[in-house]
């Protein structure tokens, strides 16, 4: 059984442009029959008018008191579908006793016209002209039967009519070949997208139109990211297998053994249980990281206050202080976690280091978000600072910490193509400016 899907594209386009197509035909046919009946009865009634105009000029040339050159020519007016009617010094005469009973009304009409007059299945055109003869008002009416030109007209306007539906049936035609056709980029990204799903492909490529060029790549990079996203998991997987083998033997083995736990014994395997806490965190922190294109939004100025009044709470003897630079755009494509993890661990960083102040001020510019944290601690000498930002580098064991957070902020800034750039600040401490590139940052 023919199934037609009406959700299918196609069919949402053969329907409108096969409605758009019949819509034209018929207004055109029915425009057609309108003006070909108008043209044909302006034409005949022009005749008629010179046919009057004629017959005055004979009447004024007989000087006779009876127009005979109108009645000897009424048989010639019935055989070419002509009729007259003439009113002459009270007198009526007409070539069809019948019709002057009917049109003898219109004699008494002001004002030369064309009228139409209708009895039973007969359809006349009837001219009516005053003109004056011998010192007398006359009227002459002529008319002509058109009955038989309007079937004429009839036939050819059905003529008119299949050859318009032979056109509509080339034109729909013509218009599923075309919509096929421009289908088929639509059909090959659907086969290509089943391939990649059976795994015999790993990206798309196809020629599409420039509408479909968009498309193509943001689904290049989503697949881009999956694959990049289960390499970051696997890698940390691994990680957390390599890092976590031997602290847990340890423990293991404490725990296992007979001999006594004493104090040195206890804190060793509390600094191996925190080791392992840590890695656990950052490789989770790192599993999170949902990175450009994961299509969700940060509200900079309600995520960046979330953010210090966290802060505020947990370093209350410290001075957060929130600046701002923010254009017309307070949305950014960046997911709102992974913005709460770049400025967490600046701010955590510098809460810990800090003497009593912080000020973090955020700015935007047409192509680019900054972030720029300054704190009052004791900095970071110059040959230290290339060092920032490598896995577990600790620059000061007094400190808690495990060397984690700068690694992960370069790792997940890295995975928003931006930078990292650490001074020297002004308020004698240390400087993290991280820039974001936000290409395509639409409105919000």
């Amino acid at each position: 059984m023919f199934h037609v899907n009406k959700r299918s594209l196609q069919f949402r386009l053969l329907a409108w442009l096969g409605g758009v197509a019949l819509l034209v035909v018929g207004l055109t046919w029915l425009l057609h029959g309108v003006f070909l009946q108008n043209l044909a009865k302006d034409f005949l009634g022009e005749r008629l008018k010179r046919e009057a105009d004629h017959a005055v000029a004979q009447l004024e040339q007989d000087r006779l008191a009876v127009p005979t050159s109108l009645a000897s020519t009424s048989e010639a007016y019935q055989v070419f579908h002509h009729l007259y009617v003439l009113r002459l010094n009270g007198e009526i005469s007409a070539s069809d006793p019948v019709w002057q009973r009917q049109l003898a009304p219109l004699l008494n009409g002001k004002g030369d016209a064309l009228i139409e007059v209708t009895r039973g299945e007969r359809h006349l055109l009837v001219y009516r002209q005053h003109f004056e003869w011998q010192g007398a008002n006359g009227v002459l009416l002529i008319g002509e039967d058109f009955s038989q030109v309007e079937a004429g007209l009839g036939t050819l306007h059905w003529w008119v009519g299949g050859i318009a539906a032979g056109m509509l049936a080339v034109l729909v035609t013509l218009n599923m070949l075309a919509v096929n056709r421009g289908l088929r980029p639509l059909w090959q990204l659907r086969y290509q997208l089943e391939a990649l799903q059976a795994g015999d492909r790993q990206r798309l490529s196809l020629k599409a139109p420039d509408e479909l060029d968009a498309l193509v790549a943001q689904l290049n990079r989503f697949m881009d990211d999956i694959d990049l996203r289960l390499k970051r998991s696997r890698e940390s997987v691994a990680n957390l297998s390599h890092a976590l083998k031997t602290p847990l033997a340890a423990v293991t083995q404490v725990l296992s053994g007979n001999r006594p736990i004493d104090e040195n014994r206890r804190r060793k395997l509390l600094m191996r249980i925190e080791d392992i806490n840590a890695q656990l965190d950052a490789e989770l922190r790192r599993a999170r990281i949902a990175g450009p294109h994961a299509g969700r939004m940060t509200h900079l100025t309600r995520d960046s206050q979330r953010l210090m009044e966290m802060f505020r709470s947990l370093y209350s003897e410290q001075l957060f202080e929130l600046t701002q630079a923010i254009d017309a755009r307070d949305q950014v494509p960046i997911d709102a976690h992974d913005y709460a993890e770049i400025l967490g661990i600046v701010l955590d960083n510098a809460g810990k280091w800090a003497t009593s102040e912080i000020r973090c001020h955020i700015s935007t510019s047409s192509d680019a978000l900054t972030l720029t944290i300054d704190d009052d601690g004791p900095g970071v000498a110059e040959s230290d600072m290339v060092r920032l930002g490598e896995r577990g580098t600790r620059l000061d064991e007094h400190h808690p910490g495990y060397g984690l957070g700068l690694a992960i902020l370069s790792q997940l800034v890295a995975r928003y193509h931006g930078r990292c750039q650490f001074e020297h600040s002004p308020l004698g401490g240390l400087r993290v400016i991280t820039t974001l590139p936000m290409t395509g940052v639409t409105s919000a």
